[in-house]
Order: C-alpha cells, then sequence, then structure tokens
C-alpha cells in the first residue's frame, strides 16, 4: 500500500497554531514522520510550534531544491511509495501555491497516489476577501520585474489587463523592495485604479487597505519595509 501526500498549510508568521489551523489539520501533521518542504529550518520551527509529539531529530524532513529534478522529485517521494505518509510544507502558507511542491503534487497525481490538501491560511486568499475587488475574475502573478523601466512596463501591462478583462490581479515582492514596488505602483497607475496592500496576514500587526491611487499619493506613505505584503490591483 502507498502512502498518502498530505498538505499541509503553515503559519504566514510567528503566532500560535491555535490562531490559524483547524485541530484536524494540526493532528494530521503530527501524525506523521516524513516530511517534504521548501525551507527545512522553517518546517522545524513549524513542528515545533505545533507540538509534534516526536523530537525533531527523529523526523524525516527533506528540503526540496529550488527548481528539483525530475530525480529530486522521485526521491522525495520514496517514503510514499514505501508506505509512508508524507506532508508537503511550504515556507509559509499553503503547499504547492506560488512554491516548489506543486511539482511534487503533479507526479504524485502521474503515479495514482492518494493527495490530501487540508485547511489553513492562505495569505493570497486572505488578502483577495478582504481587498473589497474583483473575486470572481483574478489572477496571481508572482513577482514583478525588480528593475525599471521593465518593472514600470508590466505594472501598466498588468493595469490594461485588468481593465480590460474586469479582473483583479495579485502580485508580491521581495519584503525589502515593497516600498520600491508601492512607489513605482503610484508613478505608473492611473487615478482611479484601486490599489490593496495587505500586510502582516493573521498577524497581531495585520493591516489591510484598498484605496483608488489618487487617494494613496493624497495619503501617508505605508509603513511596508520588511513586512510580509499582498498587492491587489483592479483598474477600471
Amino acid at each position: 500500500m502507498s502512502g498518502t501526500l498530505w498538505l499541509l498549510p503553515v503559519a504566514l508568521g510567528d503566532t500560535p497554531w491555535q490562531n490559524y489551523l483547524p485541530a484536524a489539520t494540526r493532528e494530521a501533521a503530527c501524525r506523521l514522520t516524513h516530511f517534504a518542504v521548501e525551507n527545512a529550518k522553517a518546517a522545524r520551527a513549524e513542528l515545533k510550534r505545533i507540538g509534534h509529539p516526536l523530537p525533531l531529530r527523529e523526523l524525516a524532513i527533506e528540503q526540496l531544491p529550488e527548481k528539483p529534478s525530475a530525480a529530486d522529485i522521485e526521491r522525495l517521494l520514496a517514503p510514499l511509495r514505501a508506505g509512508h505518509d508524507l506532508g508537503l510544507m511550504s515556507e509559509a502558507g499553503c503547499p504547492a501555491v506560488a512554491d516548489p511542491g506543486a511539482l511534487l503534487v503533479r507526479r504524485a497525481h502521474e503515479s495514482g497516489l492518494i493527495v490530501k490538501p487540508l485547511t489553513g491560511p492562505s495569505s493570497l486568499l486572505l488578502a483577495l476577501m478582504a481587498s473589497g475587488l474583483d473575486g470572481q475574475r483574478f489572477a496571481f502573478h508572482g513577482y514583478l520585474p525588480a528593475r525599471e523601466p521593465e518593472r514600470s512596463r508590466r505594472i501598466v501591462e498588468l493595469e490594461s489587463e485588468s481593465a480590460r478583462l474586469r479582473q483583479t490581479q495579485l502580485f508580491i515582492e521581495t519584503p525589502y523592495r515593497n516600498q520600491a514596488l508601492f512607489n513605482a505602483l503610484l508613478l505608473a497607475c492611473r487615478p482611479k485604479t484601486r490599489l490593496c496592500l495587505a500586510t502582516d496576514l493573521s498577524l497581531d500587526s495585520e493591516q489591510i487597505n484598498t484605496h483608488r491611487m489618487a487617494a494613496w499619493k493624497a495619503a501617508a506613505p505605508p509603513e511596508l519595509d520588511k513586512r510580509p505584503t499582498v498587492f491587489l490591483m483592479l483598474a477600471e
């Protein structure tokens, strides 16, 4: 009998597990002894936070390469083929959403293995829920170009696409470059375009605000430096 691939959501920051995980998700994670993870250090911290009953040194925790090869995927799935259940963990939030774990899930399906997603925090869905923007049509674009003029050109493209498709555009940035992205949005976007900044989601310091660009320009700049933020844009 092959094992089951469990998709384990994890914290978006340093917070007690009761604040973000259903008890059933935590209990499922605590039954597992084999894990494939985006970041081994973050995974150990998460397993300690939820109170895994075994010492961490007794758990098999394998880190996914940033760009896993076919051989890497087969190696990581080996516990499943040996009959062990395997937990897949992202560095933060839901696994296989904007992280390399998606390749592991794809191969599990190709191999006829059982995949079991569990409930937990997703920064993208939390941000979309709270934004007040269009939740029927949306797209996540990952990271925008870090340099100019490529970044501003991409912003203009996404704004035009948003207006044409009536689609909410979601994107993120490395936290220390948040302010630069925000400034680029102010310069590149039209006054009536709406922008939501969803910062420190699920943490005590959480801030979520949606305004038109004209209002953002008139307001005091938000404090985004080194704070995980989801950017959401909807143009008219």
